[in-house]
């Protein structure tokens, strides 16, 4: 058993302190308060309170991750990842992470191709997959996104591109080729592309 002593907003927000028995028992959202008509001076089972501390800590874990998600776009490791970083238990994050699909705010899928679409131009593939899978979207539907958004022709410009930026006032030299070479295998792109590249802008130059 236990008493509301004290209920204590927090600034200008929507969110208060609770003690009970003059004891601070937690933040808690101020929708969650007034569902339960909470004042000071109510008393209440140890049970309420759990179950109150429950009740609030997936409401306030899934304003948190909406917050986020009205931002921009996120996978739902991004978002699972962000609350846990925030200090929600696990049971939270779930719980919110599965009512925010079914609201249609997660989507791997329509992020995955958004992130393709958003970076097309500036990512080799295999950096893009890297990404997308360090991001948890699952490999089937990279490679499917990939295949529709993305072709080998494509890939060739995209590098072609960002080489003859990268080799303008440099000189076609062995260390010049090397460094050339580091660069956009690091960057993702393929040995041979990379090198059959070189020698293009090089037969270009001379």
């Amino acid at each position: 058993m236990g008493t509301i002593t004290e209920i204590k907003k927090i600034g200008k927000g929507q969110r208060y302190y609770l003690y009970l028995d003059d004891q601070f028992f937690g933040v808690y959202e101020a929708e969650i308060l007034a569902r339960h008509c909470l004042k000071t001076g109510q008393s209440f089972d140890d049970e309420f309170f759990e179950e109150l501390k429950l009740e609030n800590g997936d409401y306030a874990c899934f304003n948190r991750g909406l917050s986020l998600l009205e931002k921009g776009m996120k996978s739902e490791k991004m978002l699972k990842d962000y609350l846990k970083e925030k200090g929600y238990p696990r049971s939270c994050i779930e719980k919110a992470s599965e009512k925010l699909k079914s609201y249609g705010y997660i989507d791997d899928s329509a992020f995955c191709e958004s992130y393709i679409s958003t970076y097309l131009t500036s990512k080799s593939k295999k950096k893009l997959k890297y990404d997308l899978l360090s991001k948890g979207i699952k490999e089937d539907i990279i490679e499917e996104k990939l295949a529709q958004l993305f072709d080998d022709e494509e890939e060739k410009e995209n590098l072609l591109r960002h080489a003859e930026k990268y080799m303008s006032g440099r000189e076609f030299d062995l260390k010049t080729k090397q460094k050339f070479y580091n660069h956009f295998a690091g960057k993702g792109y393929d040995y041979n592309l990379v090198l059959n590249i070189w020698e293009e802008l090089k037969n270009g130059r001379d």
